[in-house]
């Protein structure tokens, strides 16, 4: 009976995924993952979005084209599994500082803007990832500004 109360408060399948492959920065893979929910939020991950991203494995992180695209895989498995946003929140609130997480926030707003449309849920996905990272509106509006004039002077 014990055993079976305790079952309730651990989660198997969360312990067995908290062990990555060898090389693999949780840090890169939680932010990995909340841009690619933000990228799928729409239902579609485009050419454009996944351009945007890779650049961002990148530049960001100084990952190789195939190291960014095994961070990429793994993250992408990881998300499918996951049940909810604060197992990699929670990973970036321990890791990041203000400064950094505005830098996220650039680049979720970024992959937002990827495709050239905002949708409803992205919009919205986009606001509560920024709450989960504890980021006030204010920063969360800069970013997208930040964001939309590094679209517009790509363009």
């Amino acid at each position: 009976m014990l055993d079976a109360i305790r079952s309730l408060f651990t989660n198997p399948a969360r312990e067995a995924r908290s062990t990555l492959p060898q090389g693999v920065d949780p840090v890169h893979l939680a932010a990995c993952a909340l841009l690619l929910d933000i990228a799928y939020a729409d239902g579609e991950f485009s050419a454009d979005e996944r351009q945007h991203l890779e650049g961002v494995l990148a530049r960001h992180f100084g990952l190789s084209p195939d190291d960014g695209q095994r961070v990429l895989a793994i993250a992408d498995q990881e998300r499918r599994q996951s049940v909810d946003h604060f197992t990699f929140t929670s990973v970036l609130l321990r890791n990041y500082d203000v400064g950094q997480k505005m830098v996220l926030a650039e680049v979720m707003w970024g992959m937002v803007l990827a495709d050239g449309e905002i949708s409803e849920h992205e919009h919205y996905l986009t606001r509560k990832i920024s709450n989960l990272l504890e980021l006030p509106p204010a920063y969360l509006s800069s970013a997208k500004a930040a964001a939309e004039r590094a679209r517009d002077a790509n363009d």
